[in-house]
């Protein structure tokens, strides 16, 4: 990508431990059968993921997050001690490498995983047939979309076999058939999308649009709290974690009163939040995934609208 040389480049925590000199590799992560250390081999599976190891902040989706890695342990356990997403039908935005929506795979019956940009899709869906078989999933329960955010939902379908090869997304565009499967999905999915306001501002633009009032939706978020030092306010403080807590209520137990933290209603865009959110303890999780360490600023939420 030519165009990015010259431009400030950003690294995920995860890749650390890369060769400094790599520009991209495949990764390995060791995923456990169990919560307990394994002993022997066969006790484990293997996700490979082809990422890039610096990129800048437009194409971070070529990148691994450790949010995601988070997301992914809750789905393994939840596949591991539920039926929760057996044969359902999900969504990912924003997925960036793919790693969330091919865990899914393993349960669901089918996983839209989606995000923008051609080399974006190209790797995600690069790494969806290299799992394949070391993964050992329903591959054509995987379907990668263009999905842009700031567009509107449901997105433009394609009419005729003239349009859907001109465009260089052609092969992640969207079908009828598709947008009637994703209006009956129950789950969605998203890791590490917020860290910039314009960005969270379309997240949950489409998020309205994707969950009606009423809906069964639920969303499962998982992010990292980052935190800046600003002349503003004169502290470090985590900006696109606050804006994010503007968008929808938080459903706090009685016994624990308020919130500590959120934004009240009067700093907030949205005096009446259209959403309910509740907080997950990620304590109560265990760590399937080995190759990375969780921090203390990362969260798992728990999204229905109203």
């Amino acid at each position: 990508m030519e165009e990015d040389e010259g431009q400030e480049q950003v690294m995920s925590e995860i890749h650390l431990g890369c060769p400094p000199d790599a520009k991209s590799l495949v990764s390995r992560f060791t995923i456990l059968h169990s919560s307990t250390p394994f002993t022997v081999i066969d006790t484990c599976d293997l996700i490979l993921i082809h990422h890039h190891v610096t990129t800048v902040i437009p194409s971070v989706g070529l990148q691994i997050w450790r949010a995601s890695l988070l997301l992914g342990d809750f789905i393994l356990h939840s596949i591991r001690t539920s039926s929760f997403f057996d044969d359902v039908v999900a969504l990912e935005l924003g997925a960036g490498t793919g790693l969330v929506g091919i865990l899914v795979t393993r349960a669901a019956k089918t996983v839209f995983i989606t995000d923008m940009g051609v080399d974006i899709l190209d790797n995600c869906f690069r790494n969806v047939e290299m799992n394949f078989l070391t993964y050992k999933y329903n591959e054509k329960s995987a379907r990668v979309r263009h999905l842009n955010w700031q567009n509107s939902w449901p997105p433009k379908v394609i009419q005729a076999e003239e349009e859907f090869m001109t465009s260089p997304e052609y092969k992640y565009s969207w079908t009828s058939s598709d947008i009637d499967l994703v209006e009956e999905a129950t789950i969605l999915l998203a890791a590490d999308v917020i860290y910039s306001n314009g960005l969270t501002d379309a997240f949950f633009n489409i998020l309205r649009k994707l969950m009606q009032p009423g809906s069964k939706k639920v969303l499962f978020l998982s992010l990292e709290r980052r935190y800046n030092f600003t002349l503003e306010d004169l502290d470090i403080v985590a900006h696109s974690y606050r804006h994010f807590r503007t968008f929808f209520e938080e459903d706090v137990p009685k016994s624990e009163g308020c919130a500590i933290g959120k934004p009240t209603l009067k700093e907030s865009s949205i005096t009446t939040p259209y959403f309910i959110g509740k907080r997950l303890d990620i304590a109560t999780i265990p760590q399937y995934i080995q190759e990375y360490d969780r921090g203390g600023d990362t969260e798992l939420w728990e999204i229905r609208a109203h």
